[in-house]
């Protein structure tokens, strides 16, 4: 199972000088088994996904949000407070709107404070890394069957309809 590690270093090639604040790592660990209802929200986010990657390219972090909503429980959602034009805004409104954004937000917030997610540059850093790595014959030192598999899958997900990887964003 994928689990979004933050702020973990541990690693005696890794330097900081901010105790890893802001680091944020996927890690495969193949002890931790997720349950069956688990894995099928898992697949449901990839497959819907990828069948809506040409009208919607980001992911939405849902894989990390159904981490952070473990983590990070919202005690309960607040409802939705809808202000019509002819209607004045008022304190109540601005609170109760204030209050479910500041739920949301806290619920998908790291333990170190920051919110992590999705970043583009794989696209670009990517082929430089798989590239770098077969050259110096590491590829397999360093890179995991199940990297391979989720570097594949993002690299799919992320092609033109063309099948180029150019920048369509």
């Amino acid at each position: 199972m994928w689990r979004l590690k933050i702020a973990a270093g541990g690693n005696p090639w890794l330097r900081t000088t901010n105790n890893h604040i802001g680091r944020q790592v996927w890690e495969f660990d193949p002890k931790q088994t997720p349950s069956p209802r688990e894995i099928e929200e898992i697949e449901n986010a990839r497959q819907n996904f990828t069948e809506n990657r040409f009208r919607i390219k980001h992911s939405a972090d849902l894989i990390m949000r159904m981490q952070f909503e473990k983590e990070n429980p919202v005690p309960e959602v607040l409802p939705q407070v809808k202000v019509k034009e002819s209607e004045e805004v008022t304190e109540e409104t601005v609170t109760a709107t204030v209050k479910r954004a500041l739920n949301f937000y806290s619920s998908i917030q790291a333990h170190d404070g920051h919110w992590p997610g999705d970043y583009g540059g794989p696209m670009f850093l990517l082929p430089g890394l798989v590239i770098t790595l077969s050259i110096t014959g590491a590829l397999n030192a360093v890179l995991s069957d199940e990297h391979k598999k989720e570097m594949i899958r993002y690299l799919y997900n992320h092609q033109n309809r063309d099948g180029g990887v150019g920048f369509a964003y």
